[in-house]
């Protein structure tokens, strides 16, 4: 009897073995998103973060709160110009969606097709909080809080287009708060009920494809020694437009 248990728990082994095998033989991984793409959406995260803390704290944290909005800008102007330069999957060209297309991934919902790139709700996602982000930096530049700190260029325009930009950055805090929560739950969603990771992609870069999308795929996206190059160059130029913004008052 004792012969037996050996065979028995040999086939399920071997059966696993293969089931695994065939698993790695069935998808292939893809480059879809350029460091220079994942960097903004990291170092964007951690503004967004730091941004919220330090004017909680406030105190003397309120010049780290300018700080973090000052980098949350330049990034959001070299996520604009990369919409444009960079390569294919971070184009926008790559994931502007007719209303049709999103209303028909909407009505889908888990049988939504899979889309290498940003799907189409995915793509209002981000065009939401790049607005949205946009707004409440550009806003934070005009705010005061009539007793230590004001943005540079409150100055520059009356009492009462500061009081609206200052009404202003308060209430978008919310709306970002509110995208926020709306991607983690789209990250949550397409965990559980898709079994597909959105996290992992933007860490590495490379999704996991079955191969006859691979085939159907032009190229997958450009990710090496060039394209950082010009990701430092886009990076250049947005830093050098947001420094001329923040100084204005000195020209």
């Amino acid at each position: 009897m004792a012969s037996n248990f050996p065979e028995r728990s040999s086939t399920p082994a071997a059966a696993q073995g293969s089931a695994a095998l065939a698993g790695a033989k069935a998808v292939q991984s893809v480059r879809v998103w350029d460091l220079p793409l994942r960097l903004f959406h990291w170092l964007l995260v951690a503004c967004l973060i730091g941004s919220f803390v330090t004017i909680k704290v406030g105190g003397s944290w309120t010049d780290w709160h300018f700080r973090f909005g000052y980098t949350a800008l330049t990034l959001i102007v070299f996520r604009i110009l990369w919409g444009f330069v960079g390569p294919r999957y971070a184009r926008f060209s790559s994931f502007i969606f007719s209303p049709t297309a999103v209303f028909a991934y909407l009505r889908n919902g888990a049988h939504a097709p899979r889309t290498l790139g940003h799907s189409p709700l995915g793509s209002l996602s981000v065009f939401a909080l790049l607005a949205a982000v946009g707004v409440q930096a550009l806003a934070g530049l005009f705010t005061s809080d009539d007793i230590s700190s004001e943005g540079p260029l409150a100055r520059l325009v009356s009492s009462a287009a500061v009081g609206r930009a200052s009404a202003l950055h308060h209430i978008n805090e919310l709306v970002i708060l509110g995208l926020v929560g709306l991607h983690i739950a789209a990250i949550v969603f397409y965990r559980v009920v898709r079994r597909q990771s959105l996290v992992k992609p933007m860490i590495v870069g490379d999704k996991l494809v079955a191969p006859d999308a691979v085939a159907g795929i032009a190229a997958p996206a450009a990710d090496n020694a060039a394209v950082r190059l010009r990701g430092l160059g886009v990076l250049a130029v947005a830093i050098a437009v947001v420094a001329c913004i923040v100084n204005w008052p000195l020209f």
